[in-house]
């Protein structure tokens, strides 16, 4: 078991309020992500459930268990850390197994541990060599082994694969998303990049500021953003938002890739453009767009040349409506229909 439970967490660093009122419910076996902006508090929440920092207020429960106390060792918790924090005069058999000598498991168990988790992530081959040997990947196996061979409850990660590149960081989060299936421990998972919790969570936990802004599973999140910092955080591009045109500053958003440059047959609001930019993803590309409400995106797979001028289609189903503060807005069918054509009735004006 492995659920884990944040109450009424206050973190204080001097008078700085890092952490306000956190309440987070974690459940046993997901594979969550903590994503958000530096200094949005996703790292030092992460650390407040190793026991690396303390909690000014508040309770950290471990299946029920209040755990406050707790030194790091005694939690049951595995860290792999950003920097891998190898031993460099070891080898990887001895830096996989050196936390099991200082629980005193026998070296028959150790062995036996030290081989089945080698397999599992494909080190075998690799325990005779020291880390300055290995590359980037492979350091990063020898750090997720040494966290496995505890069998801990929780695995805790701090932007493990944020120095490796682009290609390799692709392989490493279908290796994650394997691995955690394959043991069905809780992934506690911390980055920055959206890229990685859209492709690895199934439940994602959206921070800001130090408070949880949403909390859901990717496809949600994405399809059902809570605000326009929500809907700006997830997606590349970010949502197209066109503000200050609307009474009670109402705000309508859309994704670029429903922003289509030609004709569509469903129900849809249109916008002049003219091209000013085009970006080729492969069967891609991004486009953006001076329109009468400033830059607006496009990700689409037709041609269009820069300087063109285009008529943008958005379906109306695919509009959001925020409210004044940026938050998502819910209203039916008629009262959103209502809204774009008082839209549409300015915008020929403009």
């Amino acid at each position: 078991m492995g659920t884990i439970q944040l109450k009424n967490i206050v973190k204080k660093f001097d008078k700085n309020v890092v952490i306000k009122n956190l309440n987070l419910q974690i459940k046993d076996g997901s594979f969550t992500v903590l994503v958000g902006p530096s200094g949005c508090g996703k790292s030092t929440t992460l650390r407040m459930i190793t026991g690396l920092d303390e909690p000014t207020e508040g309770d950290i429960l471990i299946d029920g268990q209040k755990i406050n106390d707790l030194t790091p060792g005694k939690r049951d918790i595995a860290m792999v850390f950003q920097n891998y924090a190898l031993y460099p005069t070891m080898t990887v058999k001895e830096n996989i197994e050196f936390g099991l000598e200082n629980k005193k498991v026998s070296k028959e168990e150790r062995s036996a541990r030290v081989k089945e988790i080698c397999g599992i992530v494909g080190l075998t081959d690799y325990l005779d060599r020291k880390p300055a040997t290995l590359s980037g990947g492979q350091r990063q196996r020898v750090a997720l082994a040494r966290a496995m061979v505890k069998k801990p409850k929780v695995f805790l990660m701090d932007e493990p694969l944020s120095n490796l590149d682009a290609k390799l960081r692709g392989q490493m989060r279908v290796e994650l998303i394997k691995l955690h299936r394959k043991l069905g421990t809780t992934f506690i998972y911390v980055t920055h990049d959206q890229v990685e919790a859209m492709s690895m969570a199934d439940d994602i936990v959206l921070m800001k500021d130090g408070e949880i802004v949403q909390q859901s599973d990717p496809r949600s999140l994405y399809l059902n953003p809570n605000s326009i910092y929500a809907a700006q955080f997830i997606g590349t591009p970010q949502m197209n938002i066109i503000s200050d045109v609307l009474e009670d500053g109402i705000q309508l958003g859309f994704r670029p890739e429903k922003a289509f440059l030609e004709k569509i047959k469903e129900e849809h609001i249109s916008l002049d453009g003219i091209i000013i930019t085009k970006e080729l993803l492969g069967s891609e590309i991004i486009y953006s767009c001076k329109s009468q409400y400033g830059m607006l995106m496009s990700k689409s797979s037709l041609e269009v040349s820069e300087e063109e001028s285009v008529e943008i289609s958005i379906p109306v189903s695919s509009i959001y409506l925020f409210d004044k503060n940026g938050k998502r807005l819910t209203v039916d069918e008629n009262s959103k229909k209502k809204v774009l054509k008082n839209f549409m009735a300015g915008a020929e004006k403009k």
